[in-house]
């Protein structure tokens, strides 16, 4: 097999339109290698992991000659498989908050280049945490029942707008919630590790720092987690920032599972200090069966999935050739979404 200047290969599930785009962007100079046979059977569309697969010896022997003559991958390879790419110098990866398995597989410590997906998934992620705030402040579980009662009795009911969101976190996750949030004429309130920062569209009414986090949940009729898993996100929202959130508030995470104290949510909601929580990222996931939040009226779960959409991979694909461009062009530090490797997002 004859290489061009550059080779990227394909390593989760992708559809082969996007893989054509991929190519496209410069035939001469890159070669792409796309073996659907060596990679998982999808789920559903833009599935990143697929269902469980078993390479035989020759699919491996083949997924592993790829791996060795590729410069820049298309998602992050595993542990067991990165050993064998030894020319990688780019990786483009499928999610945005990859800085744990950046820094697990040790690419944090090295000179390999990652670009995230920030940026796809803020939208989706926006309409599912308004989906479930609708839900729950215009008392859907009630409509549902008196329908399948058969009841017509007239009621008074709350409405979202003038209440305030806080939003922990000021990055794209955010900025997509805050944008619908002031569409519905809430107000909306950041929690920001750097508050000096330029935020020139206007989208929250207020950035707070971190320090002043209880002051703002005081103030919150429903906070949106939407930060990553680093060292200072770790366990951020525990029992004593449950118990600063007023009585009866809404809580939401699109971020990471781990930035909160698990138990101490369960504590709140069973307390009914908190009125409803709605929960995309778990600590533990998938989530273990016997989980109570499973069985918990005021608790919507969503499997991990509230970002994915018929148009992710499209999405992504416009971030991957924007940036091979600029790559091929010799301008690889004007790419999207670089992962920093000390903050790792």
């Amino acid at each position: 097999m004859t290489l061009s200047n550059h080779t990227i290969f394909i390593t989760s599930p992708l559809e082969p339109e996007h893989v054509e785009r991929l190519r496209a962007v410069d035939p001469a100079r890159v070669t792409v290698l796309f073996e659907p046979d060596l990679l998982p059977p999808v789920r559903y569309i833009a599935d990143h992991k697929g269902a469980a697969f078993q390479r035989d010896a020759a699919q491996t022997a083949r997924f592993l000659a790829a791996l060795g003559a590729a410069d820049i991958l298309f998602d992050l390879p595993s542990a067991e498989d990165l050993p064998y790419a030894t020319r990688l110098r780019w990786v483009q990866t499928t999610s945005t908050g990859v800085g744990p398995a950046v820094a697990r597989l040790g690419l944090d410590r090295t000179e390999v280049v990652v670009t995230t997906a920030r940026g796809v998934h803020a939208g989706p992620l926006a309409e599912f945490v308004f989906m479930a705030l609708l839900a729950h402040f215009r008392d859907l579980k009630r409509l549902e029942a008196e329908q399948r009662a058969h009841r017509w009795v007239a009621y008074c009911g709350e409405e979202i707008a003038g209440r305030t969101l806080v939003v922990i976190g000021a990055g794209d996750l955010a900025r997509g919630t805050a944008r619908i949030a002031q569409a519905l004429r809430m107000r909306v309130v950041a929690v920001a590790r750097d508050v000096s920062k330029t935020r020139p569209d206007g989208l929250f009414d207020e950035v707070v720092p971190v320090s002043d986090l209880h002051a703002a949940l005081a103030r919150a009729d429903a906070v949106v987690v939407t930060v990553p898993h680093t060292a200072d996100t770790a366990g951020m929202m525990g029992a004593a920032e449950f118990a600063a959130m007023p009585k009866g508030s809404a809580f939401v995470n699109i971020g990471r599972g781990t930035v909160i104290d698990e138990q101490a949510l369960i504590a709140a909601l069973r307390s009914g200090h908190l009125g409803y929580a709605a929960l995309d990222v778990t600590t533990i996931e998938p989530l273990p069966a016997d989980s109570p939040l499973w069985d918990m009226d005021n608790v919507l779960i969503c499997p991990h999935s509230a970002s994915t959409v018929r148009s992710e991979n499209q999405r992504i694909m416009d971030i991957f050739c924007d940036n091979l461009r600029l790559y091929l062009a010799g301008r690889p530090s004007e790419m999207r979404n670089i992962l920093d490797m000390n903050l790792l997002y």
